[in-house]
């Protein structure tokens, strides 16, 4: 499928639009003050090694200490199993269904954490998640390096290939030739990193001059950053990533993309050094935007990234999906709302939970939301209903680049799938929890207050003897005291004996109140 991509520069931001069949499929952003970390490379410091979690916390100059499971950590591993775990990490996988327990089953078999790692150690970390909330990053030491055709993997020795090159001529093809290439640097005078290489999906059909040139960057840049850690000090990061615009068109590659506009020319003119040497096929394709019209106007891309912030997202047919992201997981609930359907009503369940799959999968990568996600689709009682819908979301889920898992209906009649989660999702990044609810989606009524603030009253008279008290509350909870709780309070007066002065405090939200003594 063709792809579109805006890109929009100012100062303080840039964002990435990536636009298929018209439609805006996802939005990436990075701050300049708050750029993401996944990919850099740290000389840590370990501070505590918790044997009971399996686990230590590493010192790689953040505010908060990040997260280092053992799981994580280079040990006596073959060379092959660490391969194939940097496959996973770098490249990821082909959606596929599995059972709801094979889709959280991890890998639970590795040396004990005080056996590989002692507090005031250094130790060479990459990072593999953004911190997430009051998290901290999660690390590995299992480093890999993304170029647009190959992953290079420190200390490993062999030829991977990505699971999504089905064709096994081609997988053999590029097998035998980075292997070629790989054996003739070694024969080579100059000094070669013992590693393996993951060709990733775009190789699929790349001729031998682009994987040699793909090779030959990523032993230099790995040698630059062996360099770099040898004379580093800890913590201290020895590698940064790439900037979000030159990193979506690495990990693009291979995608049929139609078009490139970026807004700002001094951006314009790295992109296009960055292709003219790495990706010369996309040179074509890459243009200056220097129109009037803001280049997020185009599609529609600011509208979409307002409605990615809300709960609800309506459905062509009438129906909708509820949206709630939280700490834990992030659940979706399809709704038939006004949609009533023609024929009866199994039939309009069926084709709600079809349109909703597809809108589900779309709204994932939208919203880059990650973890845990349950979803509700409207209970069904035709097996093959409930096969079709969720090979709908299967496919819909195929153009996902995200490795994504998805498990079977449940007999509650839930899916729970996963998708990985390295960065915060655009909501976390755009939006505050708010101060009125923090974050919990509600707030008390006014009368719920009021009711509190009797309550309150009544405690401060029995335990001082004030004179009279003084309510400050915001404006509605004044208004209720004074209209429907006026009867209220005037018998609480009268049983306390004391006058009560009210004052409306502009800055309380509805939830806040005090009671004075005077």
């Amino acid at each position: 499928m063709s792809a579109e991509i805006l890109i929009n520069v100012t100062p303080q931001e840039t964002r990435v639009a990536v636009i298929e069949n018209g439609i805006p499929q996802e939005v990436f952003v990075e701050r300049a003050n708050r750029r993401g970390l996944v990919g850099n490379i740290y000389n840590g410091v370990v501070r505590r090694v918790l044997p009971g979690m399996q686990a230590a916390f590493v010192d790689i100059g953040l505010e908060r200490a990040a997260f280092l499971h053992a799981s994580d950590i280079t040990s006596s591993q073959s060379s092959s199993d660490t391969a194939a775990r940097a496959a996973s990490s770098a490249e990821g996988e082909q959606t596929g269904i599995l059972p709801p327990v094979a889709a959280r089953a991890e890998d639970t078999h590795h040396e004990s954490i005080s056996e590989l790692l002692r507090e005031g150690e250094a130790v060479i970390v990459q990072v593999v998640k953004d911190p997430l909330g009051t998290k901290g990053a999660r690390l590995t030491t299992h480093i890999s390096i993304p170029s647009c055709y190959l992953v290079f993997v420190p200390g490993a020795d062999s030829v991977g290939i990505s699971q999504r090159i089905e064709d096994e001529e081609e997988r053999e093809r590029l097998r035998a030739l980075v292997t070629e290439l790989a054996e003739a640097q070694v024969a080579s005078d100059q000094p070669t990193p013992e590693g393996c290489y993951i060709v990733r999906t775009a190789a699929e059909g790349a001729d031998e001059s682009k994987l040699r040139a793909d090779l030959q960057f990523l032993q230099q840049l790995w040698r630059s950053i062996g360099d770099a850690g040898a004379h580093a000090g800890a913590p201290q990061l020895i590698h940064e990533d790439l900037p979000l615009v030159i990193r979506t068109l690495r990990e693009l590659v291979g995608t049929e993309i139609e078009k490139v506009r970026i807004d700002s020319r001094e951006t314009y003119r790295k992109v296009l050094d960055f292709t003219e040497e790495f990706t010369p096929n996309l040179v074509a394709a890459i243009e200056h935007y220097p129109g009037e019209r803001p280049i997020f106007d185009l599609y529609s891309v600011e509208d979409e990234i307002q409605r990615a912030l809300e709960r609800k997202v309506p459905l062509k047919s009438g129906g909708h999906l509820v949206i709630d992201q939280t700490e834990a997981m992030t659940t979706i609930d399809v709704n038939t709302g006004a949609y009533v359907g023609r024929r009866n009503l199994e039939e309009t369940i069926f084709k709600t939970n079809l349109e909703a799959a597809q809108a589900i999968a779309r709204q994932l990568r939208l919203r880059n939301l990650g973890g845990i996600i349950i979803i509700d689709f409207i209970d069904m009682t035709s097996e093959e209903h409930k096969r079709q819908v969720l090979r709908a979301l299967e496919k819909s889920l195929e153009k996902d680049q995200t490795k994504t898992q998805l498990g079977e209906v449940s007999s509650l009649g839930l899916v729970q799938m996963t998708r990985k989660r390295t960065r915060e999702s655009l909501g976390h990044i755009l939006c505050d929890p708010c101060p009125h609810c923090t974050g919990v989606g509600y707030v008390k009524t006014a009368e719920t207050v009021c009711y509190e603030i009797f309550r309150e009253i009544l405690r401060e008279a029995r335990q001082y003897e004030p004179k009279k008290l003084l309510v400050l509350a915001s404006q509605d909870v004044i208004d209720r005291l004074v209209d429907e709780e006026s009867a209220n309070l005037a018998e609480l007066e009268a049983f306390i004996g004391r006058p009560i002065r009210l004052q409306t405090e502009a800055m309380y939200t509805q939830s806040q109140y005090d009671v004075v003594l005077l």
